[in-house]
C-alpha cells in the first residue's frame, strides 16, 4: 500500500526530519527590483502615466521593457506588471507590426 506524505514512525505518529530546526529563509527578490543601478536603462518614450518603453542591458543582454512603474517614496520604481523581449523577440514583434495594424483596423 503506497501513501503520500509524511513517513510514520512505528507509534503510528508522521516523523518530521527538521524538528527542533527553523526552516531555510528564501531569498527575497525585491533587493534585485532596488538595484536597478547596475543595468543602463535608456527610456525610449512614455506610453501613459505610469507605463513606459525602455531598452536596457541587463546581466550584459539587450532587452526591450514595456512596464508599468509606481511611486515609492517620491521614486518611480519598476512593477511586477510588464514583459521584458529578448532583441530576437523585438525583432520578431516588429516584424509583424504590419499584421496587428491591419487587425485592428479590421475591427
Amino acid at each position: 500500500m503506497s501513501f503520500r506524505g509524511k513517513r510514520k514512525n512505528a507509534e503510528g505518529h508522521a516523523s518530521d526530519e527538521n524538528e527542533g530546526h527553523a526552516p531555510p529563509k528564501k531569498a527575497s527578490n525585491t533587493s534585485a527590483a532596488v538595484d536597478s543601478d547596475d543595468s543602463d536603462d535608456i527610456v525610449v518614450c512614455e506610453i501613459s502615466k505610469n507605463r513606459r518603453v525602455s531598452v536596457r542591458n541587463w546581466n550584459g543582454k539587450i532587452w526591450v521593457d514595456i512596464r508599468e512603474f509606481y511611486v515609492k517614496d517620491g521614486k518611480q520604481m519598476p512593477g511586477k506588471k510588464g514583459i521584458s523581449l529578448s532583441l530576437d523577440q523585438w525583432n520578431i514583434l516588429r516584424d509583424h507590426a504590419e499584421e496587428i495594424d491591419k487587425a485592428l483596423a479590421g475591427n
